[in-house]
């Protein structure tokens, strides 16, 4: 449901309840979107979110943490300036727009009693955070708009401040006969639209969620008594919602979450911190997805370019076949040199003695001498060994970060929240440059600590250990592991390290074993395959070699295992 004239309004009278009479102690911006109060209010101490992001934008108290920048923005300064010390002595609404108003009383500069007025203009992406003063003149605003850059009003300092024309009608005020002919009078087939289109304060959305909870079909041709159920249902929401006895409604299908605001309250459920937890888990999600996609598209076009350098290699070395050429070419001039006349040949054709004296023709550059062309093929010979040499070197080294990012692509595919993510992208941050998403400072050493811990599961008496990204195997394998635990990995395919625990007294059986190939199986890029192959070995028998990337082993004296995915729990 969006935040709309319904939700917004049943926010004002939960808000008209919990901080009327409230002090302002503290105002921050934690980014350029979001102003949050803190207010201390009947012996508690509150946070009042405001948010005016195109998408997500709302009012409401919430509990969870916002960042308090170092560097303060000006609107938030001005803010601090005329609101702080103040006390909220009224919120409230005009009908059911999406305009807050917040009366604040707060002294001048001369230590004047005055009344100053905070407004939130929740409106997609022309939302706004205004402070107006007793004569209505703007004091600031968090975003300043002009008519020149083709905004309906002015919205700048020691301007008048003037609302926003509403033509939408009012159900508060509509009898069923005028709400029945409107929609009527709409000319739409689906209802939702209808009443969100004649009506202040309803969106589509929460329309279609009330049609849903009545039964109603999203027709504008249904029954009329439908018309009547649909119309006493909301005025009498709209009742509750000016008594504050209304509650909230959460459903969630395979694809959604969502919420809408009922007529029947909802114990312990206070509607601001139910909002506030739906939006705070939204953008986490958002957040994640964001993040998951922009690093995956970074590290897609990172191993397009080292493929392509992997093609220019591989045509260098097949320019450089032809070195055995020039080297035979060399060899045969060399030995017939008293047949070859000094100048003015531009090719001969002499018996190769390596294919049984088989002629073959040899392009010479007829300004030089034999000698010097025999000189200059073994130049060109030489200069292409070395050439091979290189690119070789440069082959292989580019075969193994290939190699290791698609390591990391594959967990990053696999992970199913931010902290996880983070501890994916804090691993190659510093070397391909790639941005993770911020957390808060004092929670990054410990969460740092805990990303590096791989997750343990407790099979059949045995404790196994698997590393679900390179930082947490490198971590299992040549740090927490002991030399007599079994180590399994899916053979020549991306995976997670995983661990048998062994006891100097303990022998792994049969079934343990299987098992743990199993689990290595599942936690890898074949795990949605069959019959993988598994290999497993002890843990003294694996080594890092110097210099290699997190996560990456070599090893011996393994035996392999051919098992299904299967999930430890």
């Amino acid at each position: 449901m969006a935040f709309d004239g319904i939700v917004c309004s049943a926010v004002v009278a939960e808000l008209n309840t919990l901080i009327l009479e409230g002090k302002i102690n503290k105002i921050f911006e934690p980014n350029k979107n979001e102003i949050v109060i803190r207010i201390y209010s009947k012996g508690k101490n509150l946070a009042l979110n405001i948010n005016i992001d195109p998408v997500n934008y709302r009012v409401n108290l919430t509990t969870h943490s916002k960042p308090n920048p170092k560097n303060v923005y000006n609107f938030c300064m001005v803010l601090r300036k005329h609101l702080t010390g103040g006390t909220i002595k009224k919120v409230y609404m005009n009908e059911l727009d999406r305009i807050i108003y917040i009366d604040i009383d707060c002294y001048n500069e001369l230590n004047d009693h005055i009344t100053k007025t905070l407004i939130i203009e929740l409106m997609g992406k022309h939302s706004n955070i205004i402070l107006v003063n007793s004569d209505n003149i703007i004091i600031d605003s968090l975003r300043h708009l002009n008519k020149l850059d083709n905004s309906i009003r002015d919205i700048l300092p020691g301007y008048n401040y003037i609302e926003i024309e509403n033509t939408k009608l009012d159900l508060q005020n509509s009898t069923f006969d005028s709400f029945y002919k409107n929609i009527k009078a709409n000319n739409v087939s689906k209802i939702s639209s209808a009443i969100s289109n004649c009506f202040t304060g309803f969106s589509k959305s929460g329309v279609i969620n009330t049609l849903d909870c009545l039964g109603i079909k999203d027709d504008t041709n249904i029954a009329l008594s439908d018309y009547k159920k649909l119309y006493t249902y909301f005025s009498e929401l709209l009742k509750t919602i000016k008594q504050n006895i209304t509650g909230v409604s959460y459903m969630e299908t395979s694809n959604k979450k969502d919420f809408y605001i009922t007529n029947a309250s909802s114990k312990d459920i206070l509607i601001n911190f139910f909002i506030d937890d739906f939006y705070f888990d939204k953008e986490v999600k958002e957040k994640f997805e964001s993040s998951k996609s922009n690093t995956l598209r970074s590290l897609l076009e990172k191993i397009r370019k080292l493929s392509d350098k992997l093609k220019n290699i591989d045509s260098k070395l097949k320019e450089c076949s032809k070195m055995e050429t020039y080297k035979l070419y060399g060899e045969l001039i060399i030995s017939n040199l008293y047949r070859i006349p000094n100048y003015n040949q531009e090719n001969i054709t002499l018996e190769n003695y390596y294919d049984n004296n088989s002629p073959i023709s040899i392009p010479l550059d007829s300004t030089i001498s034999p000698s010097a062309n025999a000189k200059k093929f073994f130049k060109k010979y030489r200069k292409l060994q070395n050439t091979v040499s290189i690119v070789e070197k440069q082959k292989e080294s580019i075969k193994l970060e290939l190699d290791y990012l698609d390591s990391i692509v594959y967990e990053i595919n696999n992970c199913t929240n931010l902290d996880e993510l983070d501890a994916v992208i804090a691993e190659i941050s510093e070397d391909y440059g790639i941005s993770n998403a911020k957390q808060d400072d004092a929670n990054k050493k410990s969460k740092k600590t805990v990303a590096n811990m791989p997750t343990e599961y407790k099979i059949d008496g045995y404790t196994i250990l698997v590393g679900k990204n390179n930082k947490q195997n490198d971590n299992l394998t040549c740090k927490l592991a002991k030399k007599n635990d079994l180590w399994f990995h899916t053979k020549d395919i991306h995976g997670s390290h995983v661990v048998l625990r062994l006891d100097k007294n303990k022998k792994a059986t049969d079934s343990i074993i299987y098992k743990c190939a199993t689990i290595a199986a599942y936690y890898s890029k074949a795990k949605l395959s069959q019959n993988v192959p598994v290999d497993y070995t002890f843990i003294k028998y694996v080594r890092k070699p110097n210099g290699a990337k997190p996560g990456m082993v070599i090893y011996t004296d393994n035996k392999t295992l051919y098992v299904n995915p299967k999930s430890p729990s």
